[in-house]
């Protein structure tokens, strides 16, 4: 078989189709509109999210009868079985529902091997990212490559953080507590970009097929992270915490790198935690005496 051809996945394909399913929904909704509710102060919930919740995990207990499902809008079925699903059925709900083109379904399955702690991870074995205003579907399984389209994908080679583009993400709620937007600008400072798009699934799927050399962010949940850190690990990047101790379903911060520029930004995430090195953000104050000075900052 030709290397870059993809192989067939037994869970990675069967989902895809249920993911193309919900793709094809929430395309109908996005064209037509679609009104919002909030989960909390600020998070956003649309009938979209629930309805395609609905529809992937129907179709899973179709398909898998003895899986588990784990699902953002409250799905939670069968969870102590062998295998478990976290879904995502609408990654970049602020985004759709403003009508914003950045947002897609996210399946990832992990298997827990009876005996397993109920505190430990499984393996992730299968991954299933569709973007459906683009027709992309990202599709890994454990040990056999990651794919695009029925393509071979691979995490880029860019050699340093100055060459890389990178991305990241904001909470929706409670944004004063996350200091993000402080390493937000110490690494605009030291790549070629950051990009905040608002779905990290879509953000690890870039990792995986090279668009972006790196994301990061903190207070992420299974179902964000799941099916993108297979994908990114299946094409050759590696994913971990800031400090590069291993990646946890509930770590609340994840790494993904093309591998080369890893040990630069972990170094750099241990200098910005420590204090060291940090260029000051000017404040609007200091910035407006030096524009009345025609000195640029």
């Amino acid at each position: 078989m030709n290397p870059h051809q993809k192989p067939v996945l037994p869970h990675a394909d069967p989902a895809a189709r249920i993911a193309s399913e919900a793709g094809a929904l929430l395309r109908q909704h996005y064209r037509h509109g679609v009104a919002t509710e909030y989960k909390g102060e600020v998070d956003l919930v649309t009938i979209a999210d629930r309805e395609s919740e609905r529809l992937i995990a129907d179709r899973l207990h179709q398909q898998w009868s003895d899986y588990g499902v784990f699902g953002e809008e409250g799905t939670r079925s069968q969870l102590d079985c062998e295998y478990r699903w976290y879904v995502d059925p609408l990654d970049g709900t602020t985004n759709f529902s403003h009508g914003f083109p950045a947002f897609c379904v996210s399946m990832g399955l992990e298997h827990r091997p009876p005996g397993t702690p109920s505190d430990a991870d499984g393996e992730l074995v299968a991954a299933v990212i569709y973007d459906p205003l683009r027709d992309e579907m990202f599709v890994a399984e454990k040990g056999q490559g990651a794919y695009l389209n029925d393509s071979r994908i691979h995490a880029s080679a860019t050699p340093a953080l100055a060459e890389a583009l990178v991305a990241t993400g904001f909470p929706s709620q409670k944004r004063h507590h996350n200091p993000n937007v402080h390493f937000y600008h110490q690494i605009t400072l030291r790549s070629h970009g950051v990009r905040r798009a608002g779905s990290a699934a879509l953000d690890l799927a870039y990792v995986a097929c090279g668009r972006l050399d790196a994301f990061w962010e903190f207070n992420l949940n299974p179902w964000d992270t799941a099916a993108g850190v297979l994908l990114v690990r299946e094409a050759g990047g590696t994913v971990t915490r800031m400090d590069g101790s291993p990646f946890c379903l509930d770590s609340h911060e994840v790494l993904a790198t093309n591998c080369h520029i890893q040990e630069e930004m972990m170094k750099l995430f241990g200098d910005m935690f420590a204090g060291r090195d940090i260029d000051p953000i000017p404040t609007p104050a200091e910035f407006a005496a030096m524009r009345a000075a025609r000195i640029r900052p």
